[in-house]
């Protein structure tokens, strides 16, 4: 059996760690269950200098050292890779996650040390990895999902492994190999006063899939929404197109493990990491919230505050949660039965209020819906947490007033994010060419400056440069219309003799009513 390193990197530098890796902490528990040994090095919980990672890559024989992430870990994980390598250069390298699947052939060319990389979902494919590697055996040219080197060094891609059709054969999460101190410290959220009170968070995740198309979002493989083409040159790449496997634990699943997880940790919040919540409820023919909420309140989890319908306090004893929303597709009577199991806070991709930008966006939702969701969901006693974006393709000082009329309508406050075109989404393979020239040719630059979409990178606004962009962002958060009517006017002055010229647009390659990625069979899984 193989000795196991994961090492989970750096996520958000300038921001605490405040999240347990959920895919490390499975991948994990599924290789214990094959009887490997593990050990995880939390970087994201240490914040140690560097140099801690040469100690722990040094600390033992590691047959496997395994790292992954969201591209935004790459700068993190380009510089691990390269200590691991000095540090443990018998230590065979694997490397997974959204940042690999998202683009595998330029990040196994940037990054040479890696020897094997794991495409799409990885609970089938790892253990199979594993048990290659026991046996000796590296040639891995016929297992599905994985980015391997040839004879020359060249990096090739098989076809993608099936994902899993039920997610209730997956094991816990291996939560006890994490700093959970850490992580506990760092508990609070303010979206709610239940999520800012916490003392003991941990996430869950319910479900894998979400049937919506916004084309800023990514899925990478995990989804039914990946292929394996070849591409101009004949290779094998990835190709994203709009199929999708929904996927959800069952109600019984997910209370069981939460029901463990205030047992044996006293964890009194659960944050879902799903997509989007409502997405299931939909998909599930309007069962899955409310059997879930059932069953929540059934295992005793209820918050003592909702059973009581008093105040929440210090005193509240039970499991209060959060997750996502979309504003088309909730119901009051689930959110009613939801804020009784104990939900505090849904975070709301509202995005903008435009319409026109709704409808491109692939949103199904319209500007009148996104309005009425907000006091829907707060009449319900759960906090709606709304998610503005700026700097779409088509976006204007129209669409930037409509956005600002309506968070003034309802009340709110909130700085927008930019409008990001992530590896991995309709909107990078349009504007592939605009990336690539903003950054001056080089597609790393990008890749290395990609964050949580608080700050500007590539701009894809056919009409707004970076200083607009980042001007109007603070024009948004103050809600300025005044300002606004300023700022177009001059800009109106200053461009009124430019011609304007949209940016040119690749196609993306769209798999309509198909299923890229298909499902496992038992027997596959055996």
């Amino acid at each position: 059996m193989a000795k196991i390193l994961f090492i989970n990197p750096v996520v958000r530098e300038e921001d605490d760690p405040k999240h347990i890796p959920y895919g490390i902490a499975l991948l994990a528990s599924i290789a214990i269950e094959k009887g490997h040994q593990v050990q995880v090095y939390d970087a994201n919980a240490w914040r140690k200098d560097v140099s801690a990672l040469h100690v722990v890559c040094r600390a033992d024989n590691w047959d496997v050292i395994a790292i992954g992430g969201l591209t935004t870990t790459y700068n993190y994980i380009k510089h691990a890779c390269s200590i691991i390598k000095q540090a443990s250069p018998n230590s065979f390298l694997i490397a997974g996650g959204g940042f690999m699947t998202s683009m595998p052939h330029e990040i196994m060319k940037w990054m040479p040390q890696i020897d094997l990389a794991l495409i799409g979902e990885t609970f089938v494919t790892f253990p199979v990895v594993l048990e290659k590697i026991d046996q000796n055996d590296l040639d891995f040219s016929e297992t599905l999902g994985v980015c391997y080197r040839d004879k020359e060094g060249n990096s090739r891609l098989t076809a993608v492994r099936p994902n899993i059709p039920d997610l209730d054969v997956l094991p816990w999460p291996a939560w006890d190999l994490f700093p959970l101190d850490i992580y506990f410290n760092n508990s609070k959220i303010l979206y709610s006063d239940e999520g800012f009170t916490s003392k003991r968070r941990l996430d869950i995740n319910g479900s894998f899939g979400c049937n919506l198309i916004c084309r800023y979002c990514w899925h990478l493989g995990t989804t039914g929404d990946m292929v394996i083409n070849p591409d101009e040159e004949g290779k094998n790449d990835v190709q994203f197109t709009y199929g999708r496997n929904i996927r959800y634990h069952s109600p019984e699943y997910i209370v069981k493990m939460v029901r463990h997880l205030y047992e044996t940790y006293q964890i009194d919040f659960a944050s879902f990491l799903d997509e989007n919540l409502f997405t299931m409820d939909a998909f599930s023919k309007r069962t899955f919230l409310t059997d879930l909420s059932n069953a929540w309140i059934d295992a005793g989890l209820q918050p003592t505050c909702r059973r009581d319908k008093v105040p929440h306090d210090e005193n509240c004893v039970g499991v209060h949660w959060s997750g996502t929303s979309h504003a088309s597709l909730h119901r009051k009577e689930t959110l009613d039965k939801m804020y009784e199991a104990g939900c505090s806070h849904l975070v709301y991709g509202l995005e903008t209020f435009d319409p026109g930008l709704l409808k491109s966006l692939g949103k199904g939702s319209t500007a009148e819906k996104n309005i009425s969701s907000v006091k829907i969901c707060y009449d319900s006693g759960i906090i709606p947490v709304p998610n503005i974006i700026i700097g779409f393709p088509d976006e204007s000082f129209e669409t930037i007033r409509n956005t600002i009329n309506a968070l003034l309508k309802l009340g709110i406050y909130a700085k927008p994010h930019f409008a990001t075109p992530y590896p991995g989404s309709e909107w990078y393979y349009t504007y592939k060419d605009s990336i690539i020239e903003q950054y001056n040719g080089d597609l790393e630059s990008f890749i290395e400056d990609l964050g949580d979409a608080s700050k500007i990178t590539a701009v894809i606004s056919h009409r707004f440069s970076a200083m607009d962009l980042l001007g109007l962002q603070q024009i948004v958060a103050s809600r300025d219309l005044r300002l606004l009517d300023q700022v177009e006017k001059h800009w109106g002055d200053a461009n009124k003799h430019m011609v304007p010229v949209a940016v040119p647009r690749k196609s993306f390659n769209i798999i309509k009513g198909k299923v890229a990625t298909p499902m496992a069979s038992k027997k596959e899984l055996n």
